[in-house]
Formats: structure tokens, sequence, C-alpha cells
């Protein structure tokens, strides 16, 4: 396969991923704002630092409420982790594909880019974050759904599911790592880090199987072993972790050898995270769910270096 057609699904991969990962935060803040009341600014501040580009935000922006940074998240494409952003860069990606993937697959997309991309924040006024949200989350769906049931098993799959994985494992370590930054200590606000704790398991759609999982009282350090070390999970930055594993085996079995670096350091990251306790990832400042952020970074670059840099 030629390294422009693999790179192209690698960042579908990601770009689907990414706009479902954003709606799914957006719509559960936004539902959690509602109900909690007051103090707007921060309950949606941290959607800033789990999506990164603050200060971006604040250039353009200037303030945080419930306008501006929903519209930074759902439609500004000056915004390269925006739903909006991310539907239209797949879309590009996947018309230089059109003979290579299915034709249902670039039909999902290219009606998802004419139904949401064009969007704007007059959507916030008509109150209709929610139906954008949601139709932004099903189009993902709908798009690996149709890649699951129709893409052959070749470097092409492996390279979208690689890319996919790795975004999914980033994006739940950022949503840990702020939410347990700015969890409440003080006994007063405990039923509003409570509620914020169940925010964080609906936005990685983790509610029912924790629950499943367990049945006592939902605890910041439950959750956090929950969505970091469950096998069996599928959004869980272990499961992700396994996932992308196989991906980079499967592409080397059909180059063996050529890039045995990267396959050991994608192991290495499984091994921590199979052997792990959710007291050392957790402990000491969170370092260690920094170092896991740092090594699915350093991941995707030598992703990008080894299959797709000429």
């Amino acid at each position: 396969m030629l390294s422009r057609l693999a790179e192209s699904l690698y960042w579908i991969g990601r770009y689907m991923e990414r706009a479902e990962n954003t709606a799914r935060l957006l719509t559960v803040n936004y539902y959690a704002t509602l109900e909690t009341g007051g103090q707007v600014s921060e309950e949606w501040r941290p959607l800033l630092d789990i999506s990164g580009g603050k200060d971006t935000f604040a250039q353009r922006y200037g303030r945080v409420d419930a306008t501006t940074v929903p519209t930074w998240l759902a439609f500004d494409r000056t915004n390269p982790s925006s739903v909006s952003s991310s539907l239209a860069r797949a879309r590009e990606n996947a018309r230089g594909l059109r003979d290579r993937i299915p034709s249902e697959m670039w039909e999902c997309l290219n009606r998802a880019y004419h139904d949401l991309c064009f969007q704007d924040e007059e959507v916030l006024a008509r109150d209709g974050l929610f139906e954008f949200c949601s139709a932004a989350r099903d189009t993902s769906q709908f798009f690996f759904g149709i890649a699951f049931a129709t893409l052959p098993r070749d470097e092409g799959w492996l390279f979208m599911r690689a890319g996919q994985m790795l975004e999914r494992g980033d994006n739940v370590l950022r949503l840990l790592q702020v939410r347990y930054r700015h969890r409440a200590v003080d006994p007063a606000l405990m039923a509003v880090n409570n509620h914020r704790w169940m925010a964080v398991l609906k936005t990685a759609s983790a509610y029912e199987a924790y629950r499943k999982c367990n049945h006592a009282s939902v605890t910041p350090r439950t959750i956090a072993e929950f969505l970091l070390l469950n096998a069996a999970f599928p959004r869980s930055v272990r499961y992700s972790s396994e996932n992308l594993y196989d991906a980079l085996a499967g592409i080397d079995r059909i180059h063996p050898g050529a890039h045995p670096e990267l396959l050991r350091e994608a192991r290495w990251l499984l091994a921590r995270l199979e052997h792990a306790t959710v007291d050392e990832l957790m402990d000491r400042d969170q370092q260690d769910l920094g170092t896991l952020l740092n090594d699915f970074n350093q991941i995707g670059s030598k992703i990008s270096a080894s299959y797709f840099t000429v």
C-alpha cells in the first residue's frame, strides 16, 4: 500500500474518533451544566484543558461561557479538534480514497459533512446542541460500523484501526487527567464532585458498564481504575492500547522487522497497563498518567515517521 493511502486511512480513524469524543464531551457537559446550575464558566473551563488549544481559544473568544466553548468545540473550523474540523478533515482524506474504500463509507462522511460542517452558533440559539452532537456521534459509529462490516482486513484496515485506538486512548487519558486534577476535596462539594464523575463515565459511554462491575458508591478511584485498566471495556485505555498493539503487530507481519522499535514501544505501553495498579498510576500527582499520555503521543509520532515520512 502506498504510504499516502495508509496515512489517509490512519488519519480518518483519528479524526472520526476525535469527532465522536468531542461530541460526547459537549453533550454530557451541556446536561451537567443544566442539572448543577451556577458557575457556568467553571463547568465549561475543563473542556478546554481536555481538548487543548486553550491559548488559541483565549485569543479568539476572550471569555469562557456556555456559548463560546461549545462554539469553539463544535463549529469553529479554525480549531483542529472541533467536531466540524474533524469531520471535514476525515472527508478530505476519504476523497482521495474513493476507489479504495466502500462507497457506503464515503457516502456516510459526505452526508455528515454537508449536514453538520456548515452549522454555526445559531444551533445554540435554538437549543440544538444535543441534536448536533448526537448526529456527529451517530455518524462516527455508523462509519466505523460500515468499515467493520466491509473493509478487508489488510493494511488499510490496520492503519485506520491504529489511528482510532491511538485517538481513543489519548482522549480518555486527557479526560481523567483533567477531571482528577479538578476533583473536589471540600466535603460540602462532594455532591457536585460525584455528579462530575458520573459525567466522566457518561462521556466515555461507560456508565452502564461501570455499574455492572461496581455496585458500591461511585468514587474517583474506582472510575479511574475502570477507565484505565479494565481489559473488557472497549473504551478503556488498556483496551485501546491492546488493540493499538495488535494493529501495529499486524502491519509488522506484512512488513517483517521494518520498524521493531515502534512495535517494542507499543508492547511496553501495553505491558505497563497490564501489570500496573490504579494507585500506581494516580499517585505522585498523576505523573504516570502524564507519562502514559506522552507514550501515546510518542507512538503516534513514530507511526508518522516510520510509515508516512518520505
